[in-house]
C-alpha cells in the first residue's frame, strides 16, 4: 500500500508542475519536426552532407596512393598492432573484408550519401525559392554522385540507396550492378550541371562549395571511366569558358594563401583552429615518426603514434624527369637518425633535388605540398585538392589522343608540362597514339602525385595488375618484412572488399571475388 501511495503521489505531483517544467527538448537543438522548412535549414543539413568528405579523405591515401607505386608507409617493427597492420596490409595487397581503414571508405560515403538523401526527399516541401532550391538540389546530387563514384571504383556494385531511411525494411538493400550504379551517378551529375552555376571568382578566388564546374569535371571522369571519349572531351573543353586556369607556379598551387584558386575545380575544405575541428593534418601523417616535428612543421609535437605512412617511393621519385619543377614542390627530405625503437630524430629539413645523404644521417623522403605554415601543432589549414584544371586538361588531352587525335592532344599536354618545366623546351612532338597514351599516363602521376589518383588511373587504364606486380617485385627486394603473399596482385584485387561487419547484418551483400568471408 505504501509503494502504491508514493507513486499515486508522485504522479499528482507531476500532472500539477508547470508544463515548462517538464520540458525535456534540449534547447541547443531544433526539433526535427520544426527543422528541414526554410533555405537557412537546408543550407545547414547541406553543410553536414560535405562534412564526410573531411573524413573520408583522411583515409583515402591508404587506398587511393598507398595502394599503388606512389607511396609506402615505415615499416614500425617495434608495434604490430591492429591499426599499423591494416594500414600496411592495403599497400602490400594483403587486405581484408576487416580492415578498418578500407571499411571507412565504404562507411563514410555512405554517411555522406544518406545526408544527401535527407535534403533530396524534404526539399520539396520546404519554403525555399526556386533559384535556392536549384543550387540546394545542384550540390547535393554533385556530392551523392561523387560518393558513389568513388564507392563504385573501390567496391564495384553497392546498395543504391537513393532515398532517405525511414524504416528497417529500407535500411537492407542487395548490392546494385556496376552499370545500375554507373547510370545513377550519370544522372544525378547531369542534374547537378544543370542546376548549378559557373563558378564566381572574386579576387581569384571560390567559395569552396561544388559549381557546375565541379559537377562537368565528375562527369567527365566518369565518361573517361566508361570510355565514353568523345562525351568526355566535349564536356572538358566546356571547362575553360568557366575562368578555369593554371596558375603560373606549380607549388603555388598548394599554397594555403590560394586556396580554391582559379586551377581549383573542387577541394575538400579544411580551417585550421583550435575549436571545431575542422582542421587537416596531412603533414603529421606524412612525415616520420618523430619526438619533435620542429626541423620541418615549425611546431613542435610528437607525431610518432600517428606518422609513417605515405612515404614516396624511390620509384616515384626516379618518375621525375630532370629540370621537372615539381618534383621539389611535392617532395622534400627530412635528415636525421633513427633510434633503437625506430623513432627518428629530424636534424634537418633538405630538397630532394641531388639529395645525398650527410654523413652518419638518413634521409626519408616526405610529401612536401602539404607542408604551410600553421600557428598550431598538428592543426593545419591545407584542404585535399580532389579536381584540378591541370587533370582536366591531361583527361582532354587523353580522351583526344584515344579518339585518334593525337595531334589535337598535345596542346593540353604540352600547357601543363610548359608550366612544369618553366619554358617549352620539354614539350612532347610524337603523334603517335601508342608512345602518347604512355607519356600521358606517366603526366598524370608526376603532374597528380600524392592527390589519390594514382590507383584509380591505373585501374581505369587496365595497368594496375602489370605495374603493381613489377613494383612489388623491387619492394620485395628492397623490405625484408613483406609477407610472401604480398604484392600478388590479379583482378580481384582491383576491388576492395565488402566490409565484414555490414555483411552481417545485410545477409543479402555478397562479398567480391578473391575474399574468403
Amino acid at each position: 500500500m505504501n509503494k502504491i501511495f508514493i507513486i499515486a503521489v508522485l504522479a499528482m505531483t507531476v500532472i500539477s508542475c508547470k508544463k515548462d517544467f517538464i520540458d525535456l527538448s534540449p534547447e541547443d537543438e531544433i526539433p526535427v519536426a520544426d527543422f528541414y522548412k526554410t533555405e537557412a535549414q537546408f543550407r545547414m543539413a547541406l553543410t553536414a552532407a560535405y562534412q564526410p568528405l573531411r573524413d573520408l579523405e583522411d583515409n583515402d591515401f591508404y587506398t587511393g596512393e598507398m595502394r599503388s607505386d606512389n607511396t609506402h608507409y615505415q615499416y614500425y617493427a617495434v608495434n604490430r598492432g591492429t591499426a599499423y597492420v591494416m594500414r600496411e596490409n592495403i599497400a602490400d595487397f594483403v587486405d581484408d573484408p576487416t580492415n578498418n581503414y578500407s571499411n571507412n571508405i565504404y562507411f563514410h560515403c555512405f554517411k555522406g550519401i544518406s545526408r544527401c538523401n535527407i535534403i533530396l526527399d524534404r526539399i520539396d516541401a520546404g519554403t525555399v525559392s526556386d533559384a535556392a532550391k536549384a543550387d540546394i538540389v545542384g550540390q547535393t546530387k554533385f556530392l551523392r554522385a561523387f560518393n558513389f563514384f568513388k564507392l563504385v571504383r573501390y567496391f564495384g556494385g553497392v546498395p543504391l540507396f537513393i532515398h532517405e531511411v525511414t524504416n528497417a525494411e529500407q535500411a537492407f538493400l542487395p548490392r546494385a550492378s556496376v552499370t545500375e550504379v554507373y547510370a545513377q551517378i550519370v544522372d544525378d551529375a547531369k542534374d547537378a550541371i544543370a542546376k548549378l552555376a559557373n563558378p564566381v571568382f572574386v579576387s581569384g578566388k571560390q567559395s569552396g562549395v561544388a559549381t557546375r564546374g565541379a559537377a562537368t569535371m565528375l562527369l567527365a571522369e566518369v565518361y573517361m571511366e566508361q570510355k565514353k571519349y568523345a562525351d568526355a572531351e566535349a564536356l572538358l573543353n566546356t571547362l575553360s569558358g568557366m575562368g578555369y586556369d593554371l596558375l603560373a607556379n606549380y607549388a603555388d598551387v598548394f599554397s594555403t594563401t590560394n586556396k580554391n584558386s582559379k586551377e581549383s575545380i573542387f577541394e575538400v575544405q579544411y580551417l585550421e583552429g583550435l575549436l571545431g575541428g575542422q582542421q587537416s593534418q596531412f603533414i603529421y601523417y606524412f612525415l616520420p615518426r618523430t619526438g619533435n616535428t620542429t626541423p620541418i612543421t615549425g611546431q613542435k609535437y610528437d607525431n610518432s603514434t600517428i606518422g609513417g605512412w605515405n612515404t614516396p617511393t624511390q620509384d616515384m621519385i626516379d618518375a621525375y624527369e630532370t629540370d621537372d619543377k615539381r618534383k621539389d614542390a611535392s617532395i622534400a627530405v627530412a635528415e636525421g637518425t633513427y633510434n633503437a625503437s625506430n623513432i627518428f630524430t629530424i636534424t634537418a629539413n633538405k630538397s630532394i633535388i641531388n639529395y645525398t645523404p650527410a654523413a652518419g644521417k638518413t634521409g626519408v623522403p616526405y610529401i612536401k605540398k602539404y607542408l604551410n605554415p600553421h600557428t598550431n601543432p598538428d592543426n593545419t589549414n591545407d584542404d585535399w585538392p580532389i579536381y584540378r584544371y591541370a587533370d582536366a586538361l591531361l583527361l582532354l588531352a587523353e580522351a583526344k589522343n584515344l579518339q585518334g587525335k593525337s595531334a589535337e592532344a598535345l596542346l593540353p599536354l604540352n600547357k601543363v608540362r610548359t608550366r612544369a618545366f618553366g619554358n617549352a623546351t620539354h614539350n612532347i612532338t610524337t603523334t603517335d597514339p601508342a608512345a602518347l597514351t604512355d607519356i600521358i599516363a606517366h603526366e598524370r602521376r608526376v603532374e597528380l602525385a600524392f592527390e589519390n589518383h594514382r590507383w584509380h588511373d591505373l585501374v581505369r587504364t587496365g595497368k594496375a595488375i602489370d605495374v603493381m606486380n613489377a613494383f612489388g617485385v623491387k619492394q620485395k627486394q628492397l623490405y625484408n618484412y613483406l609477407p610472401a603473399n604480398a604484392y600478388q596482385v590479379d583482378k580481384n584485387r582491383l576491388l576492395f572488399p565488402i566490409p565484414q561487419a555490414e555483411r552481417e547484418l545485410n545477409v543479402d551483400l555478397s562479398q567480391n571475388d578473391g575474399y574468403t568471408f
